[in-house]
């Protein structure tokens, strides 16, 4: 625990740094990838370049210091800190560097106004956050470890089978190259790949598009036009070649009750929703499918979800297709309204609500699902990439 002192001076200093928090994650990142090379991997370089990475650091910066005899108010934002950092698999002497150059970026930016003693109690404040990290990261490592299938670190897998699902997007089949079991993962995680690109190391999450227990790992991939790693993906890894993953993180999770199950999707947001329908075997939970895309060329898996509304009565798919082409077959055109969701909920709102795409279409489902009634908690989501505001 941080002394009164030292708790007096944060809370103190949080307007200066407040005020400063961009220019100090701005000057940060620079310093640290100049000094520690050997961390930029763990960084995605794109989020750097718009901004968004620096922007949820000064954010998470200035909420620990708001907070910091509060953490509990925190433990949520923690929680998802926790479950991304696993991913990457961050140990603690990544969090050495990050404060070293942390600090330095404080004092740099604040000038004499960082006297000793402010960079001191910010050296503890840091440390103290750093350790309930770790602490919390290495139970998740080490809990891991202790379940069949799992694994700490890198894996190799032999990439088995490759499938277009769509114009854009395209199926990706992983067994262990040393055929040994894979883990009972929640429907909803992700993996992480650790590749080396033209030289570049670089590591990306991707989340799970089918069900545990199939005997392999499934991510499913939109094509990017100036992706680094999701043209290599499509364009270069071949069938029988092998590379790194990590073990599945995230808790974007399926909530195993038998509330009506809601899955709102975007392009290739769909990828999880799959892996939660293909898990929900549970005949009697009502299950609505709402998915938005360009149109039915751009539409993955749309046959596999049809397939699956013939033989279970409990699934509703529901499709909205913004561009369509005259031989599609939308259920709507435009975009997803209030008037359509509030169509597929019941009554009561008591839903598990799932929604997940690009970032302005889940800002406006978030809001519609808010503006509906159905209970915040019961609002779920994943960001890839920087945690963001969704709030209008």
């Amino acid at each position: 625990m941080l002394d009164t002192d030292t708790i007096n001076i944060i809370k103190a200093t949080v307007p200066a740094v407040k005020a400063n928090a961009d220019n100090i994650t701005a000057c940060f990142y620079p310093l640290m990838f100049k000094q520690h090379p050997e961390v930029i991997p763990f960084f995605n370089q794109t989020n750097q370049a718009k901004g968004s990475q620096p922007k949820a650091l000064a954010n998470a910066v200035v909420a620990y210091a708001a907070n910091i005899d509060e953490l509990g108010n925190l433990s949520e934002a923690v929680s998802k800190i926790v479950q991304k950092h696993c991913s990457l698999d961050i140990q603690p002497a990544h969090y050495d560097i990050v404060g070293s150059c942390l600090l330095q970026a404080i004092a740099k930016v604040l000038g004499d106004a960082a006297t000793p003693e402010i960079i001191d109690a910010w050296g503890k404040a840091y440390g103290q956050l750093a350790k309930i990290l770790i602490d919390a990261e290495e139970s998740i490592y080490a809990g891991k470890e202790q379940n069949p299938g799992w694994w700490r670190g890198e894996r190799e897998f032999t990439l088995v089978k490759k499938q277009q699902e769509s114009s854009v997007i395209s199926s990706f089949y992983f067994k262990p190259s040393d055929k040994g079991q894979l883990p009972d993962f929640t429907a909803g995680q992700f993996i992480s790949l650790v590749l080396e690109i033209k030289g570049q190391k670089v590591r990306r999450n991707y989340s799970l598009s089918d069900a545990p227990g199939k005997g392999y790992l499934r991510i499913s991939v939109k094509r990017e036009s100036e992706g680094l790693v999701s043209n290599y993906l499509h364009d270069e890894l071949a069938l029988g070649q092998s590379l790194s993953l990590l073990a599945p993180c995230g808790d974007f999770v399926l909530r195993d009750n038998n509330k009506p199950l809601v899955l709102v999707t975007g392009g290739v947001g769909i990828t999880p929703a799959i892996s939660m329908l293909n898990a929900s075997t549970n005949g009697e939970r009502e299950i609505r499918f709402i998915h938005a895309a360009l149109n039915s060329d751009a539409h993955a898996f749309k046959d596999h979800v049809d397939q699956l509304a013939t033989t279970r009565s409990n699934l509703t798919p529901l499709y909205v297709y913004n561009q369509p082409s005259d031989n599609c077959q939308a259920h709507a055109t435009g975009f997803i309204t209030p008037e359509l969701i509030a169509s597929q909920l019941p009554e009561d709102r008591d839903v598990e609500f799932y929604l997940l795409g690009p970032k302005p279409f889940m800002v406006a489902a978030f809001n519609i699902a808010k503006q509906l009634g159905v209970p915040e908690g019961q609002i779920h989501f994943e960001f890839f990439g920087p945690s963001e505001e969704l709030r209008a």
